[in-house]
This record gives structure tokens, sequence and C-alpha cells, in this order.
């Protein structure tokens, strides 16, 4: 049975299947009533968080739909294009709140991709350092709220989503912040003009985006003063988005609605079949004691907590290319997770360390899916996005080793809460 899951899996069967299998497989082997299964999987309806998932996913598409994008880039334009590197710092943080509400650095380079590269050449930006800061920002917001991938951490951990969310929003500031760093270096070396702050162009993108301006301060302040537990915040977010860009911009037709709605339902159900059934494997896995197995065998050979995690990010790493980030989500964590504990890791501080490394996956050769995304979106060569990222991986692989061995980084604003 394990050789045939394994063929079916490079055969292209579908996630859900294969970690199904393997789960009804191994309670099999256990001699254990394989309705296992389907309680683990039921388990999923009592997770408190799960309204969340599909609410914000709701609002991500709402805004890709809609004029979002270009009043968020005419904005930022607006009031940083004056600073030395002001337009490639609009790209950026531009993206990092784009995906933070998307969820998907993929669909971040199409929507935003179109506007800011084009932007960024004619501003005088070379178009190898344009595609590369394009390409490597679309997974920047990843550890933002509303972000999908630190829900689905919680869920698989039982770690606060809260707790994950105020632990990701410096190590997340500190990515943004040397990437332009280095952003303003280039754009002083390659002598790209500034343009003069406008007060009137500065008034009209607020006016253009009035309606969407509050809304990243309503939900994070929310959410990092504990006013907002997760799930209230996802109901504001659909709630406003829904209201602002169907019945206030009226970008959104209500004939194309029921089509937004039904490509939610799609992608949330997709992720919810495979994080249900991921659960059933976590709870085999654990009755097989293979987590204690892997913990035995790593603290025979690895003694030192430091060792262990500069061992973990570059397994992360190797790994992060291959599967998109919900499939390491749930099939690597549960036995990361475990081993970490030996080790005195704090599962918040580990969350944080795990989406970091894997959202430097998305933009990491050889099979990084942004890399495609943006060879597609911008019509270039793959080795070409492959050379133009080394720059900004570089900086993101040093900003992951100070989230690692700077645990205050992530925990500081979890324990000034308390």
């Amino acid at each position: 049975m394990f050789i045939i899951i394994v063929l079916a899996a490079i055969l292209g069967a579908p996630l859900f299947t294969v970690i199904a299998s393997s789960a009804l497989t191994g309670f099999h082997s256990l001699n254990v009533s394989l309705t296992s299964v389907a309680i683990n999987i039921y388990q999923l309806t009592d997770t408190q968080m799960l309204p969340a998932i599909p609410l914000f996913t709701l609002a991500g598409y709402l805004m890709s739909e809609s004029g979002a994008p270009n009043r968020l880039v005419n904005l930022s334009r607006a009031f940083l294009g004056w600073m030395p590197g002001g337009l490639s710092i609009v790209a950026l943080i531009s993206c990092a709140i784009f995906t933070a509400f998307t969820g998907a650095s993929g669909v971040t380079i199409i929507a935003l991709g179109g506007l800011l590269l084009p932007a960024m050449i004619s501003e005088g930006y070379s178009e190898k350092f344009a595609l590369g800061l394009v390409t490597t920002a679309g997974a920047l917001g990843l550890l933002f709220p509303p972000s999908l991938p630190p829900i689905l951490y919680g869920i698989i951990s039982k770690v606060s989503i809260d707790h994950l969310y105020r632990a990701g929003l410096l190590p997340g500031i500190l990515m943004v912040v040397l990437l332009s760093a280095y952003s303003v270096v280039v754009s002083k070396r390659a002598r790209v003009p500034t343009t003069r702050f406008n007060v009137k162009a500065a008034i009209k993108s607020a006016r253009e985006a009035i309606w969407e301006i509050p809304l990243p301060f309503v939900i994070l302040g929310g959410i990092y003063s504990g006013k907002f537990a997760v799930g209230d915040a996802a109901v504001v977010t659909a709630a406003y988005t829904l209201i602002v860009e169907v019945f206030i911009y009226r970008e959104i037709p209500l004939a194309k609605l029921p089509t937004l709605l039904r490509e939610t339902v799609v992608l949330v159900g997709g992720v919810l079949i495979i994080v249900s059934v991921s659960l059933a494997s976590t709870n085999y896995m654990l009755d097989a004691q293979i987590p204690v197995k892997i913990a035995e065998f790593t603290l025979r050979y690895i003694s030192s907590p430091l060792t262990f995690l500069i061992v973990m990010n570059i397994f992360l790493l190797l790994i992060s290319c291959l599967l998109d980030i919900f499939s390491h989500i749930v099939i690597v964590l549960p036995l990361l997770l475990p081993v970490a504990q030996n080790y005195n890791i704090n599962p918040v501080h580990l969350g944080v360390i795990f989406l970091a490394n894997l959202q430097i996956g998305y933009c990491m050769p050889p099979f990084g899916m942004d890399l495609f995304i943006a060879s597609y979106r911008f019509n270039k060569p793959i080795l070409m996005l492959f050379r133009v990222t080394i720059p900004f991986l570089i900086l993101l692989l040093i900003t992951v080793l100070i989230i690692t061995y700077w645990p205050e980084l992530s925990l500081f604003l979890l324990r000034y809460g308390k």
C-alpha cells in the first residue's frame, strides 16, 4: 500500500487522497478502527477559527477583482514617491499588503506586476532589478493578518492564531525594511530621479481610496490590541470589503458576485479537505509514535537547540520549493513540532520561523512557484528570473537567521500584549 500511495502521488493524485490513504493504511496496520479517520475529520468542524478561512478568502477575491490594486499603488506612490527609491518601496509595501489580504503571492504578481514593473522601468530602474523585486515582493505579506497560512498553522499546531499574528508583525516588517534599504541603495547608484511631493496628487489618491484606507488599520489595530479575535476580524473584513467594492465603488457587479462566491467556496473546500484529512494523518503518526522516534533520532545526533534550528532552516528551504505552503503545513508540521518541543523551542516562535522559510520558498530556485508565475506573467526566461531574484533572496535569508536566533523579535509583542 505504501508503494501504491507513493506512485499515486508521483502520478499526480490529489493531495487529499494521498494523505487520507496514508492515514487509513496506517490505522489499519495498528488494528485501529477506520472510523477514527471520520472522527478526526469531523473534529475540524469544532475549530473556532474555521469561519475565518472562507471569510478572509472572499475578501481577497473581492479586492483582486476590483480596482483596489490600482488605488493602493497610486496612494503609496503619491505619499512615498518623493523618497530615494520611493517607487520600489511603494512596490514592496503594496505587494505585502495585497498578499496579506489575498493570501496568495501569485495573485499579487499577476494583479500588481502589470502596474509596478512598467512604472519602475519608466522611472529609471533596470529591468533586472524591477523583475527581481516584484517577483520576491509577492510573498512578503504571508506573516501579516489576515493571511491564511498562520491560520492553518494554528489549526494544525493548536497554537493561538492571535499570538501568531502578533509574533509575525515585527519579523514581517524587518523583511520589508531590509529590502527597502537595499532598494534605496540601488536607486541612488542608478541615479533614479525622485518626484516632488504633490499635495493635490496626494489628496486625489487619498480621496479615491478613502473607503479602503481604514481597513488595514481597523484589522491590524483590532487584532494587535486584542479588541478583535481572528474570527471577528474575518467577519469585519469580509463585510466591509463586500460593501465597499460592490455597493460603494460598484466595480464588481452583483451578477458577478455568485461567480466569486463559487470560486471562494471551491478554493476553501479544497483547503479544508486537505486540512481535515491531515488531522487524521497526524493522529495516526501520534498513535504510531513516529514523531517520538524522529525526536529520539534527532536528539541522538543533535544536542544543541541552535544546531537543530539551523538544520531545520536548511531542511525547510530545501523542501519549500517542492510543494505549496499549505501542503507543507499539513505534511511537515506534525512531524517537526514534537521534535522542536524537545529542544524547548517556543511553538509561536517556531511558527514564525516555519512560515518565514516557506515564504522564501515561493521564489527559491529551481522550483519556486512565484518564479514560474512571474516568468509567465512578464514573458521572461525562467533562468533570468533565477538570477534577478538572488540579491533579494540573500537578504530574506539573512532575515530568517535573525528571526531564528533572536526569538525576542517574534515574542516581544506577545509578551508586551500580556
